[in-house]
Order: C-alpha cells, then structure tokens, then sequence
C-alpha cells in the first residue's frame, strides 16, 4: 500500500529501468536491515513508511524556496544552501555533488542527506566521537560519484538528476 506513494516521493531518478523496485530493495538491504535493530523501523512497512514521513516532515524543497533557491539553470554559493539549511533546521546536513564536468565549472547537488538519532530527531551529519562515522564513501552513481560539495565552486540545483 506504500507503492503509489514510494514511486512518488523515493523515485529512482537515476535509472530509467521499469521494476524500479530494485532501487528500493538497495535502499532495504543497504540501510533498513541495519535500522531494523529499531522496533519502530524493523520491518520493509515500517521502514519504507517512516521514511517516507520523515520525507515529509522534513520538507526540504519549501524550505530551500522560503531561501529563495529552487531547482534551475542559475548557479548558487555552496555556502548560501548550508546557511539556508542548517537555519531553518537547526543541525548541518551532508549535501553531496557530482563533480563539475570536463569544460564546466559548477558542481551539481546530487544528494541532500539529513541525519536522525535512534529516536529519529535531527542531528547534525557529522563523524561521532569514539563512534561510528556517517561520513561514508563516496556513492558511484553509474559512472559518476558523489563527493561532499565544494564550498568554493558554484552549485547547480537540477530538477532532477538525469
């Protein structure tokens, strides 16, 4: 019953293939069977449907145009989205980019990754003292990867990642 609301809100935009459930099972095997240690998270149901409540509740895209950014061709200051970010919610988040390309000099948001504690609040997306680090390695996305952004380079926010 969480299908019709997945395909919306969790899409995977980087894969044009038809069973985009695949994307999904990833996202399950990868990271809710570690959140599963969770009641609240210990099944596909409650994962995939928390996740998309948190999607919601966090609200990313209203709060990036209350800062006057939106998804368009004008390049933004790296700085100026964590400002805007870290204000409206009160913990730094990861944001990851794709590299610019050969003859380009902008880098594109590929990823704004928000971090939560066990009883699922907001954190701040920064290595643990003594513990684990949620600071992981680069993403392959196909042949591109996902780096943390560049705080110097200009910032393309796309629509959607082709």
């Amino acid at each position: 019953d969480l299908m019709s609301d997945m395909r919306h809100y969790w899409p995977d935009v980087l894969h044009s293939s038809l069973n985009r459930t695949q994307f999904w099972k990833h996202e399950w095997d990868k990271h809710g069977t570690c959140a599963a240690t969770l009641e609240v998270l210990n099944s596909q149901k409650k994962y995939f449907g928390k996740a998309l409540e948190l999607y919601q509740r966090v609200d990313l895209n209203s709060c990036l145009l209350k800062a006057g950014i939106k998804p368009s061709s004008s390049y933004y200051k790296m700085t100026t989205i964590k400002e805007a970010l870290t204000r409206f919610y009160g913990v730094t988040p990861k944001i990851q980019c794709l590299p610019p390309e050969e003859g380009e000099k902008a880098q594109t948001i590929g990823q704004i990754e928000f971090c939560f504690t066990k009883e699922l609040q907001l954190r701040n997306c920064t290595a643990l003292k003594g513990g684990s680090n949620t600071m992981q390695a680069p993403l392959k996305l196909g042949t591109e990867e996902l780096s943390v952004c560049n705080d110097t380079l200009p910032t393309y926010y796309p629509s959607e990642v082709q």
